[in-house]
């Protein structure tokens, strides 16, 4: 029997142990995989994403309830694929903090989050340079190129990239998104990013749009 509250209550309270827990159960009772992960899983983090853009919950909280929901998707993945559910190409998403920037909290919640909800993530960390992203979106022909900046001296190395890409044509097809605390829709617009995200879930919110995956 599914008990999808249960899975989704787990998510938001961050418990990986109920989460993993409660998803083996569902498929030892006959649950179909793609039904727990939809019914009780996704409407967990969903949950999340809200609470968080209505500051009910700190990033911290966030973090936790992606990790629950990781436990309850590693537990899924041999039956989802086995029926069939993870057959198929998924959108791939290169994401990474720019050239001369270290921080990446905000950018590993966007990549688990990311993952957890089915994309491809091809995380490239920290401190990316041009060439390193232009070489991960070539290989993975991504879909989405995704640019983190937490720094105000480091907001600038955004423009420089994306001007890069633009000019060897790598970015045919590809969409940006682009976040960080200092990052903003105006400036966003300037640089010519596709689209400005305040927020994890709203990255993971927006990205998703842009794939089809929403």
């Amino acid at each position: 029997m599914l008990d999808a509250e249960g899975l989704t209550r787990a998510v938001l309270a961050g418990d990986r142990d109920a989460a993993a827990a409660l998803a083996a159960a569902a498929l030892a009772a006959g649950a179909d995989p793609a039904e727990i992960l939809n019914a009780g899983l996704l409407p967990g983090m969903d949950a999340v994403g809200q609470r968080f853009a209505r500051k009910e919950l700190y990033l911290g909280e966030v973090l936790l309830a992606a990790r629950a929901m990781q436990a309850g998707i590693a537990v899924l993945k041999p039956a989802l694929a086995q029926a069939g559910h993870d057959a198929g190409p998924k959108p791939v998403v290169v994401i990474g903090t720019v050239k001369g920037d270290l921080h990446d909290i905000g950018k590993n919640l966007v990549t688990m989050m990311l993952e957890a909800g089915g994309l491809e993530v091809v995380d490239l960390g920290t401190n990316v340079s041009t060439d390193r992203f232009l070489d991960a979106i070539r290989e993975h022909n991504a879909a989405v190129l995704g640019l983190s900046a937490l720094l105000t001296t480091t907001m600038r190395q955004m423009r420089q990239t994306i001007e890069e890409l633009r000019r060897v044509g790598a970015m045919d097809g590809v969409k940006t998104v682009v976040g960080g605390a200092p990052v903003t829709q105006e400036f966003a617009d300037t640089i010519g990013a596709d689209a400005w995200a305040p927020d994890a879930p709203a990255a993971v919110a927006t990205i998703k749009r842009l794939v089809g995956a929403a």
